[in-house]
C-alpha cells in the first residue's frame, strides 16, 4: 500500500465517522458498517459474484465479470459503491474517485443499511450471510473434488435454471398442520351432496333415480378422496422446496439444490424493494450532503453526478429517480395534508393544488419530526416496491413527472409517448415489479395420474408465458424430478398442456371444461 492510499484509507475513514454522526442526527439506525476500498477491477469481481468475497465456483460468474469490466472499459457504466446485508454490514468504495463521490456514496452507504435493517421485507434474510457465502463455496468445492466438475457443474446449470421458483412471501407464513391437528380433534368430512330435484313425494323416485344419485355420490367421493390423498393437498408455490422434500435426489445434489434455493431466497427482497431501497438512500444522501457535507467548490461536481444517477430515458424507469421522487412527494403531502378522504373528495384541481391544512411543529429543523418525515419512516418500514406504487403513485406525481404509456412505432421502431393515461401507468408499472414480471408456477400434483408424475399450474395474470422459457423450465425440472413433468398454461385464450419426458417436449391443447389439477388455480 502507498503513502497515498494509507493517507485516503485514513482520510475516508474519517468522514465516515463524521457522516455516521450525522446520519444518526437524522435519526438513521444501521449496523456497523464497514468499508473497503478496492479498484475497478476487483469491484467487478465482487459485483459478479453478487457484493460476496466469495460464492460457490460456476462459470456464470466469470461471464458476469467479463461483461462489467467491458461496461467499465466502454464508459458504460461505473460501480462507485456496493453494499452487504449483513451484520455488520460491508460497503466496497471504489478508490478512483472524486472527495465528493466519497461523502456522498458513504452517506448512500448509511442509508442502505438503515433500510436493510429496518425494512419488514428483510426482516427473515440471513444476517450472517458473509459467512454463509463462504461455507456454500467450501460445500460445493467438496462436491466437486468429490464426484468430479463434469457431475457437478451440469447439476448446478439445472438448479440455477429453475432458481427463481420459490415463494418469497412463504417466510411471513406458517402453515403447520400437524400443529392444529394435535390441538383439535379431526372432524368428520361430509357425505358428497348430490343433486337432488324437488319432486312431489310420489314422483321422487322418477324424478331423482336412486340409481343415477349413487352413481353421482360415487363420483363425487372418488374426486374427493383424490384430493384429499393429492401431494401437495394445496397449490404450492415453492416449487424448489416440493423438489427438495419429494425428488430423488442424492445427499449431495439436496444440499447444492438447497444451497441455491436458500441464497435465492436472501436475494429475493433486494429485488422486491428496488425502488424503494435505492430511493431511501439517495433521498438521504441528498439530505446529509447538502446539508452537512457539501463545500462551495464541490458544489458543481455533486450536482453533476446526482444529477447523473437521476437520469431518466424514454420507456426506461430509473429507480433512483422514482424512488426519491416518491418519498419526497410523500413528504410533502403529508406536511401539507394532501391525503385522506377530505382530500381525495375534493375535485376542484385548484383547490387541490394549492391544499395546505397543516405546518411543521414550530421550532422544528425542516423536516425533522415532521408528519411528512413520521410518514416516510413508516414507509421504508413496512412497504415493497408493489404496495409503494400502489398506495403512493398519484395522478397529480404521473403528471408531474411526465410518465406517460409508451409503446413501439411499427413505423419507425422507436418508443414513442402514447398518452399519460393514469390507469394504464399505474397497471404497466405494478404488472413489471409484481414477482419481477415473471410468471406464478405452482405444484398442484406430485403424483399425476398415478405414475410419480409432476403436474404444474401456471396462474394467468393477463400475460402469456413465453413457450420458449416454459420449454426449457420443463427440461430442467424434468432432470430434477427424474420423472415427466406437465406444465398446465394459457396461451391466446387456450389451455395448454405443455409436457416433457425426457426426451420428447410436446404441446396439447386441453378441455378446461374436463376437471383437473389446474382447476384449483
Amino acid at each position: 500500500m502507498t503513502v497515498r492510499q494509507e493517507t485516503m484509507r485514513d482520510t475516508i475513514a474519517r468522514w465516515a465517522e463524521e457522516i455516521a454522526e450525522f446520519a444518526r442526527r437524522e435519526q438513521l439506525d444501521f449496523y456497523e458498517t464497514r468499508f473497503e476500498l478496492l479498484d475497478a477491477d476487483e469491484i467487478s469481481q465482487v459485483a459478479a459474484y453478487g457484493g460476496f468475497p466469495q460464492r460457490f465456483p460456476h462459470w456464470r460468474y466469470g461471464m458476469e465479470y467479463e461483461r462489467l469490466q467491458r461496461t467499465h472499459r466502454y464508459g458504460l457504466g461505473k460501480i462507485y459503491e456496493m453494499v452487504i446485508n449483513n451484520d455488520p454490514c460491508y460497503a466496497y468504495l471504489l478508490n478512483d474517485s472524486h472527495v465528493v463521490d466519497y461523502k456522498t456514496v458513504i452517506a448512500h452507504v448509511y442509508a442502505h443499511c438503515d433500510f436493510f435493517k429496518h425494512n419488514h421485507w428483510f426482516s427473515g434474510t440471513n444476517r450472517r450471510m458473509m459467512d454463509e457465502m463462504a461455507n456454500h463455496a467450501t460445500r460445493v468445492r467438496r462436491y466437486i473434488d468429490r464426484h468430479g466438475l463434469d457431475r457437478v457443474e451440469p447439476f448446478i446449470d439445472t438448479c440455477l435454471a429453475v432458481e427463481d421458483l420459490i415463494d418469497p412471501h412463504s417466510v411471513f407464513m406458517r402453515r403447520d398442520a400437524d400443529r392444529w391437528t394435535r390441538t383439535h380433534p379431526p372432524v368428520e368430512s361430509e357425505a358428497p351432496r348430490v343433486t337432488r330435484y324437488p319432486a312431489k313425494q310420489y314422483m321422487e323416485d322418477f324424478i331423482n333415480p336412486p340409481s343415477a344419485l349413487a352413481r353421482e355420490r360415487d363420483k363425487k367421493q372418488k374426486e374427493k378422496d383424490a384430493h384429499e390423498t393429492r401431494m401437495p393437498a394445496h397449490p404450492m408455490r415453492d416449487v424448489l422446496l416440493f423438489i427438495l422434500e419429494h425428488a430423488p435426489l442424492s445427499d449431495w445434489q439436496a444440499d447444492i439444490l438447497s444451497i441455491i434455493r436458500q441464497e435465492s431466497y436472501y436475494f429475493a427482497p433486494q429485488g422486491q424493494t428496488k425502488i424503494m431501497n435505492e430511493g431511501w438512500a439517495s433521498y438521504w444522501h441528498s439530505t446529509i450532503m447538502t446539508r452537512y457535507c457539501l463545500r462551495e467548490e464541490d458544489l458543481i461536481t455533486y450536482c453533476d453526478h446526482h444529477s447523473g444517477t437521476l437520469a431518466t430515458s424514454p420507456g426506461r424507469l430509473n429507480p433512483y429517480k422514482m424512488g426519491i421522487e416518491l418519498l419526497r412527494d410523500i413528504e410533502r403531502r403529508w406536511n401539507t395534508g394532501r391525503h385522506g378522504l377530505e382530500y381525495e373528495r375534493c375535485t376542484d384541481m385548484e383547490a387541490r393544488r394549492t391544499w395546505k391544512t397543516c405546518e411543521p411543529p414550530e421550532g422544528a429543523v425542516i423536516g425533522r419530526g415532521s408528519p411528512g418525515r413520521e410518514k416516510i419512516f413508516e414507509v421504508r418500514r413496512i412497504y415493497n416496491d408493489v404496495t409503494f406504487i400502489d398506495e403512493f403513485l398519484t395522478p397529480e406525481f404521473a403528471e408531474d413527472q411526465k410518465l406517460y404509456h409508451y409503446r413501439m412505432d411499427p413505423a419507425t421502431g422507436r418508443v414513442v409517448a402514447v398518452k399519460n393515461e393514469f390507469d394504464k401507468i399505474k397497471q404497466q408499472m405494478l404488472f413489471m415489479l409484481t414477482n419481477h414480471a415473471r410468471p406464478y408456477i405452482y405444484v398442484l400434483d406430485g403424483n399425476y395420474r398415478n405414475r410419480g408424475e409432476l403436474y404444474l399450474g401456471h396462474r394467468h395474470n393477463g400475460v402469456d408465458l413465453d413457450i420458449k422459457y416454459a420449454v426449457e423450465t420443463l427440461k430442467s425440472l424434468q432432470r430434477l424430478w427424474g420423472r415427466p413433468v406437465h406444465l398446465h398454461a394459457r396461451i391466446d385464450d387456450d389451455a395448454v398442456l405443455f409436457s416433457f419426458d425426457g426426451q420428447q417436449s410436446t404441446q396439447q391443447r386441453v378441455d378446461d371444461s374436463v376437471p383437473s389439477p389446474a382447476c384449483k388455480l
